[in-house]
């Protein structure tokens, strides 16, 4: 399939809105807290007895950050006391015990990924003991062949510490720098040097990491086109595998880190999309696929790969190509996805060691997907992930009549077909170059769940 995308001023104008970023369907606000501990032991068994059980992919939520990033909306704790970490690594071990004795142990473990927070923020001796506790309960490969990955703060680590995370068994990495303009990195609180983040990337590939992914960020305070412009060029030449550019959504109502930001150095609306477009034109230029949403990858790359064939898949670390794994989250506000579940940990340190000192899976809230759900997960799937989605499939697939079922939703992409974003007709609807960077948009149409008078304060805007 055709990788590249256009950039149209016209149709982004018209078509940008507030929307959910679909790294679930339905998506976290559907979560009810009905659902706890027992369901979850429940979904899991159903998993367990599945006639081919899906293997399995862990995420592990390390929430210590040692300084506050301004633009920053993750869960995060907010601490430069490391004697913090101790305690919260035993609680994790805990849970890793009790989660491990739920599943099948001839359920592989095919990926693992780290994120927070800043995992870094741990030491080298915690972060092994932790990958131990893992493989002492869940069925790991040894051979390297999986995809174990964490998020790295270049400013926590060095040469010598990017060997041992090597050692202990990551083989993909993914670096935050957002900017390596100083000024925006003074504007946001996260001062790091281009010679250190060189240093680490090319420490990465010294020690043979399968991948190395590089996060950047645009709309930020100070930004402009030719400073971004430099900070591109700064990333082509460190050369990752992949590359995530994501748009900084200023929503201090909800997030108080970003009360700090000075709304008067914020590019206006106008400079945000020239830099967005320098973005995709000189990384496609680069020999860059764009893949989604915010994501770029070497043509050469397991991503672009997936994609061309038609097999991508999204989840709640973003792009994949696994679809057919059980997401076991671990952590305070983790998010696991077992069979047609959803479920997300309790969000603070006080709660989560309460349940994990009564045996039980730290959950308090979840949703149960119904069969529509399931659909509709599956076509915005197809429609985020590999830009087609084969009509025709989908009625044999679910014996529905597609046009009568989704009548309401082919109203609304007709109009889209006609400003090009898609091609449709009986047997497909395909998202066009110029509609790639609005798929969540077009995604939408297919999501009952939208409360249409309150997006605005749910979600950041497409662009």
């Amino acid at each position: 399939m055709n990788n590249q995308v256009i950039f149209d001023k016209d149709l982004i104008s018209r078509y940008d809105c507030s929307g959910p970023r679909y790294t679930s369907y339905p998506t976290a606000v559907q979560f009810s807290t009905d659902y706890g501990h027992s369901d979850y032991l429940e979904w899991v068994d159903n998993s367990n007895n599945d006639p081919i059980p899906s293997s399995l992919s862990l995420y592990l939520h390390i929430p210590f950050c040692d300084t506050i990033c301004y633009y920053c909306g993750c869960s995060k704790i907010i601490t430069k006391d490391k004697g913090k970490a101790p305690a919260y690594v035993d609680l994790l071990k805990k849970e890793i015990a009790l989660q491990g004795a739920l599943f099948d142990k001839d359920r592989s473990v095919t990926q693992i990924h780290w994120g927070g927070g800043t995992p870094t923020f741990l030491d080298d001796a915690a972060i092994s003991d932790i990958f131990d506790t893992l493989k002492q309960h869940f069925n790991i490969p040894d051979n390297d062949s999986g995809e174990f990955s964490i998020e790295v703060d270049p400013r926590t680590v060095d040469e010598e510490r990017i060997a041992q995370l090597r050692k202990i068994g990551f083989n993909r990495i993914s670096f935050g720098v957002q900017d390596f303009d100083p000024e925006v990195q003074q504007a946001v609180n996260r001062v790091q040097s281009e010679q250190q983040i060189n240093r680490v990337i090319d420490a990465a590939r010294k020690n043979n990491f399968h991948s190395i992914n590089l996060d950047l960020m645009y709309g930020l305070p100070k930004q402009t086109v030719q400073s971004f412009e430099k900070t591109l060029q700064a990333t082509i030449e460190a050369g990752p595998d992949r590359i995530a550019v994501y748009n900084y959504a200023h929503l201090p109502h909800m997030f108080k880190p970003q009360r700090r930001i000075n709304e008067d150095e914020l590019p206006d609306a106008a400079e945000k999309l020239k830099i967005l477009q320098l973005t995709i034109d000189t990384l496609q230029r680069a020999g860059y696929a764009y893949i989604g949403m915010d994501h770029f990858a070497k043509q050469s790359d397991d991503l672009t790969k997936a994609q061309q064939e038609g097999q991508l898949h999204r989840n709640f670390q973003g792009y994949s190509t696994h679809a057919d794994c059980d997401i076991v989250a671990m952590g305070i506000t983790a998010i696991s996805s077992i069979g047609d579940n959803y479920s997300q940990n309790v969000r603070t340190i006080e709660e989560y060691k309460a349940c994990l000192n009564r045996n039980e899976i730290p959950i308090f809230r979840g949703i149960e997907l119904e069969a529509d759900d399931i659909l509709r997960r599956e076509i915005i799937n197809q429609l985020m992930c590999n830009n087609r989605l084969e009509i025709k499939q989908i009625e044999q697939k679910w014996r529905i009549e597609f046009e009568k079922y989704f009548a309401t939703a082919l109203a609304e992409l007709e109009a889209m077909a006609k400003d090009g974003l898609i091609t449709m007709d009986e047997h497909h609807i395909e998202v066009t170059p110029s509609g790639r960077l609005l798929a969540r948009t077009i995604c939408m149409q297919f999501d009952r769940y939208l409360p249409k008078d309150s997006l605005k304060q749910r979600f950041s805007k497409v662009i």
